[in-house]
């Protein structure tokens, strides 16, 4: 029997994209968190140094590649016991989520636990492994079935909802009492808007010390605008990075060995991280201001890339008379049933094509 997937959201906004596209000011694509900014120089560089790769690359990555992940961690998220065999460099984080329940064995009559308004590819990798995708609000209400993975995401895509630590320390204790693996996608952690710091899901205030059954999943696409090079890692038990190692290594899934030394160099410098972040923070004062006044409610948004914004009317209709606009958002109908009266509002494009959306937004009659 074919697998039967949904259709790739983005495809379905051909109509709004082509309007949009039809502006006499062109359009303002803020419907998918792409990077605009150039990737930092001394990235670049190291990618060329190491561009003299004519080996195989390891699978676990380099032991100095892994070594940067774990000072990472205790530098950057608070989590000081990273173990260096517990990284796993991965082809992006979205292949990671994609094929996660795929590598840990799950099939029929397991369930994968997401939350509710969430990134599709959770649902999707689930349906590719033969396990049911459960979307919820909270672990109550998760059904029957055998619970077998959860993931969470903090911050969230799309909401920019952050979770605290006594949140996910209670996702953690009711994952392990089932036997279940926690998955926690932070790939927008160094995006914080408020002041604090992401909690991670290996942090000890929410482990209790131990990385059993944990797994947290780490992009530089957005802290470092390095989409293009497909650079990720994940960390946390070591018993199960090697399972997954092991498994990896048959199927070929590999960082190519100059991306592995471009993210070890990414990972050691903040400096970078710092002016993409303010970057981003100058972009959301303009667009957030712009989307009040034109009477949108921004809910949480409190980290990552994107303003989830509603009108209090379906989000097809807001997606309409933005495209109108020349201004191209995505639906909160992507993200699950919750979202049917939300748009998330990328803040990937430049500051001047971000300034002309909040002209036009100014300028509208709603």
């Amino acid at each position: 029997m074919a697998l039967q997937l949904p259709d790739f959201p983005w495809d379905t906004l051909a109509e709004p994209a082509a309007r949009a596209r039809a502006h006499p000011d062109g359009i303002v694509d803020l419907s998918v968190g792409t990077p605009v900014d150039p990737t930092p120089e001394l990235v670049q560089q190291a990618l060329r140094e190491a561009a003299d790769a004519p080996g195989y690359p390891q699978t676990h990555g380099t032991p100095q590649l892994r070594e940067a992940v774990a000072a990472w961690f205790a530098r950057r998220r608070g989590v000081p016991d990273v173990d260096p065999d517990a990284v796993l460099p991965t082809v992006g984080s979205k292949e990671l989520v994609a094929w996660l329940p795929t590598l840990l064995g799950l099939g029929p009559g397991d369930v994968v636990v997401h939350p509710e308004i969430a990134y599709p590819t959770y649902d999707v990798g689930a349906r590719v492994a033969g396990a049911t995708p459960v979307p919820a609000a909270g672990t109550l209400q998760t059904g029957p079935g055998r619970v077998a993975l959860v993931w969470v995401n903090s911050p969230s895509n799309p909401t920019g909802q952050v979770l605290g630590v006594e949140h996910l320390r209670k996702v953690v204790e009711w994952a392990r009492a089932r036997g279940a693996v926690v998955a926690s996608d932070e790939c927008y952690a160094e995006l914080s808007w408020d002041g604090e710091p992401v909690p991670s899901i290996l942090d000890p205030r929410v482990c209790g010390g131990s990385h059993e059954g944990l797994l947290a999943v780490y992009s530089l696409s957005k802290q470092s605008n390095l989409a293009g090079y497909r650079a990720a890692f994940a960390a946390g038990d070591p018993a199960l990075v090697r399972r997954l190692l092991e498994l990896r290594k048959h199927l070929g899934m590999i960082v190519p060995r100059p991306v592995q030394e471009a993210v070890r160099v990414a990972l050691g410098d903040d400096l970078h991280v710092a002016e993409q972040r303010g970057r981003y923070l100058a972009r959301r004062h303009v667009l957030r201001e712009a989307l009040e006044g034109a009477g949108f409610r921004v809910d949480h948004s409190t980290a990552g890339l994107y303003l989830w914004c509603t009108r209090g009317e379906p989000a097809a209709v807001t997606v309409d008379r933005l495209a109108d606009l020349g201004v191209l958002v995505a639906p909160g109908t992507f993200y699950g049933a919750a979202g049917a009266e939300h748009v998330r509002v990328a803040l990937t494009a430049t500051g001047p094509r971000i300034a002309r959306a909040a002209t036009r937004l100014g300028q509208s009659t709603w």
